[in-house]
């Protein structure tokens, strides 16, 4: 008896060992995925073209020019958004201090008023700018703050893909829980599911296109399909540059203002 008691703890150990190793590799996997998604470079601009669809088929268009620049591999970044149109949104900024160990900050600056506003951590999941992405979205949600698991293999498009399920370790408004469908070959993510509290799934975003820019594998347009209110909104993104030397002074109040020359024309 005593030996099969041994027998019974010294198995549940080792299964408690390799889930642990299990969910060691999948975390690892969503790293790669989300340097290879939001790390491409040490910093980038790119020119955005935003089409907002609703159920009745009307079609919104936003133009605005984004930089990147990234502190640290996998940690800390720092966003700057420039719109230019339409009219009603025009000089509109929007900045983002990524960090990796504690809540963002952003603000947005609103011309008509000449009013810098932050944004706080409780509006993160917040409609940016009324699209269908969130302002978090923008930026996106470090690995860290879930807890992942490898659901299994797949393939989507003929790609052979990782299927990994994504839930948030802390009490979180955006999603309750997240199936990311990865792909082996570069670590994009093809497509993600989020789902609501009662399981209900509640948006889809799509990697619409995938091209080779300057070496680097790039998602240069991609969707986010608002499943409860029928509509969906696609970003493209076109004149992708990467390591253009972006400086840190630009992410300040000041240039919120009065965004700079060099990259906003």
């Amino acid at each position: 008896m005593r030996n099969l008691s041994r027998i019974l703890i010294i198995a549940l150990v080792a299964i408690g060992a390799t889930a642990a190793v299990q969910a060691q590799d999948t975390a690892e996997l969503m790293k790669q995925s989300h340097l290879a998604y939001y790390y491409a470079g040490d910093d980038g601009k790119s020119e955005v073209i935003m089409r907002m669809v609703d159920k009745k088929g009307k079609e919104r268009t936003k133009e605005f020019i984004m930089l990147r620049l990234d502190t640290e591999e996998g940690g800390d970044q720092k966003y700057y958004t420039y719109f230019k149109k339409p009219s009603d949104i025009s000089r509109l900024t929007f900045m983002v201090h990524k960090s990796a160990t504690g809540n963002d900050k952003r603000w947005i600056y609103v011309p008509s008023v000449d009013l810098v506003k932050p944004i706080s951590a409780d509006d993160k999941n917040s409609s940016f700018v009324g699209s269908d992405f969130s302002y978090e979205d923008v930026s996106g949600r470090h690995w860290t703050e879930d807890n992942h698991t490898l659901v299994g293999d797949s393939t989507m498009d003929g790609k052979d893909v990782y299927v990994i399920e994504s839930v948030p370790k802390k009490a979180y408004k955006g999603f309750a829980r997240r199936i990311s469908y990865i792909d082996k070959s570069n670590m994009l993510p093809l497509k993600e599911e989020y789902f609501s509290k009662k399981d209900k799934l509640v948006k889809i975003m799509r990697a619409e296109k995938i091209e080779n820019v300057d070496g680097i594998i790039t998602i240069t347009s991609r969707s986010m399909e608002n499943v409860k209110k029928s509509r969906k909104t696609t970003v493209e993104f076109s004149q992708i540059n990467y390591n253009v030397g972006v400086t840190d002074d630009i992410f300040t109040e000041r240039y919120l203002k009065t965004p700079p020359r060099q990259y906003v024309k």
